[in-house]
């Protein structure tokens, strides 16, 4: 009925609650990237078997819901600057796995990718 394991150093347990529970989004595992090159690896490594949802999010092979969010996502849409937190908002809205320079280009209001 449990399951004890270690995530980065810190012990974890997880319970079955038996099939009356099932997963759903009311519970996500968050994966905050530093780069694309995190993003896409743990968006093809956890999405594989599942399904892709809608602005970053994802279901595994199991059902278990996922975040998958770029360490600047939170930033731009905390900015100071409403016009810019909108824009990376309609941006992000877009998307099913986030990319980066396309919330970078809403975010510095381009609409074309960085030359």
């Amino acid at each position: 009925m449990t399951v004890e394991f270690e995530l980065d150093g810190q012990e974890l347990m997880a319970l079955n609650g038996g099939p009356v529970f099932k997963f759903t989004e009311a519970m996500s595992l968050v994966v905050s990237c530093g780069t694309q090159d995190e993003v896409d690896h743990f968006w093809e490594k956890l999405s594989a078997g599942g399904r892709e949802v809608q602005c970053g999010w994802l279901k595994d092979q199991f059902g278990v819901s996922w975040q998958i969010v770029p360490t600047v996502l939170p930033e731009m849409l905390q900015d100071k600057d409403p016009e810019k937190s909108k824009r990376v908002m309609a941006a992000m809205l877009t998307m099913k796995k986030i990319d980066v320079q396309t919330l970078t280009n809403a975010y510095e209001g381009r609409s074309r990718p960085a030359s």
